[in-house]
């Protein structure tokens, strides 16, 4: 099995860098001899190269970076922001679906509960938590505990990090499109403040299970699509269906921060440190707990009855209608 790329081709010049710099630094240390100046330039010229690089990125390399394998998982997000975080299982129909994970938790002393999806670090935890695919027992364990915080007056956290949902006859005959609507439904209307955080990949209606929020954060680096640019260049004719295509699907789906924050989709986009969220995952996970503070804190003042109000001209008002086409 071919191993997963851990540096992305734009990224190669910045791993010789770092290598050359780690090098001097084992070079003075080891022989006490002083190449500090030496490494003075080349963390300039690190720096100098990486506003370069980020400043000039394609969608498509928006994608890779989105996919990164070394990018944080909602997990790593926990153990950052939380004090606490007890995680719940099983949908209380079939199983446990272990690509959704979720439980009570405290933010800064902030009681809430807390759902995201979980990729996988190593082949072995991927194949258990099927790469962050999502079955429909992993959509109704997630509303069961959106309906446990609507009862016990928390407000309601989720981290979307996922490709898509499990499109597997087993999950098709287990109704996965029913799962997803019945999580539109219950979270257009659940009586407690929402908010999501699309930290990766926001992929389809696996996305949109648990994306249906009053407030939508978006890390910079992250993407947010109806399909994967590979899949849509490949059943596309504009495209010649054919998947090579990838880089213009990307910019034709718009799936950046930027493009989603402009089509209303999301309600903001959170920066990530420079060389993006797997370079200094601490400061990445520390911007979305600043950023979910500030939004509960603000939907904190409104009533519930205008919590929904809200929430539904939002959704209502989504899309250009255009009568031209």
């Amino acid at each position: 099995m071919q191993k997963p790329l851990t540096v992305l081709d734009f990224e190669k010049s910045i791993e010789e860098l770092d290598r050359n710099i780690a090098a001097y630094r084992t070079a003075t240390s080891d022989r006490g001899q002083d190449y500090e100046s030496v490494i003075g330039e080349l963390e300039t010229t690190r720096k100098r190269l990486l506003h370069e690089i980020y400043a000039h990125l394609t969608r498509w390399d928006q994608v890779l970076l989105a996919r990164h394998p070394k990018r944080p998982y909602s997990l790593d997000y926990v153990r950052v922001m939380c004090e606490e975080f007890v995680e719940l299982k099983g949908d209380r129909h079939i199983a446990d679906d272990q690509a959704v994970v979720g439980g009570p938790a405290r933010i800064d002393g902030r009681r809430v509960m807390l759902i995201g999806q979980q990729k996988g670090r190593d082949i072995k935890e991927r194949a258990l938590r099927n790469f962050g695919v999502a079955k429909p027992e992993g959509y109704r364990k997630a509303l069961r505990l959106m309906k446990l915080a609507e009862k016990l007056h928390m407000p309601v956290v989720t981290l979307v990090d996922t490709s898509g949902a499990d499109s597997n006859p087993e999950s098709e005959e287990r109704a996965i499109s029913e799962a997803i609507a019945v999580n539109l439904m219950e979270m257009s209307a659940l009586r407690t403040p929402i908010v999501c955080a699309v930290i990766g990949e926001g992929g389809s209606g696996g996305a949109l299970g648990l994306a249906v929020a009053d407030r939508v954060l978006m890390l910079e680096h992250a993407i947010y699509s109806v399909i994967a640019p590979e899949g849509c260049a490949a059943i596309l004719n504009a495209f010649g269906r054919n998947p090579d295509r990838k880089n213009e699907a990307a910019d034709a789906l718009r799936v950046d921060a930027a493009s989603a924050l402009e089509l209303g989709l999301i309600d903001e986009v959170l920066p990530e440190p420079l060389g993006a969220a797997h370079s200094d995952p601490e400061s990445a996970a520390a911007t979305v707990k600043l950023a979910i503070l500030r939004n509960l804190d603000d939907l904190a003042k409104l009533s519930v009855d205008d919590l929904l109000e809200r929430r539904y001209k939002k959704y209502r008002g989504m899309g250009i209608f255009d009568r031209t086409v």
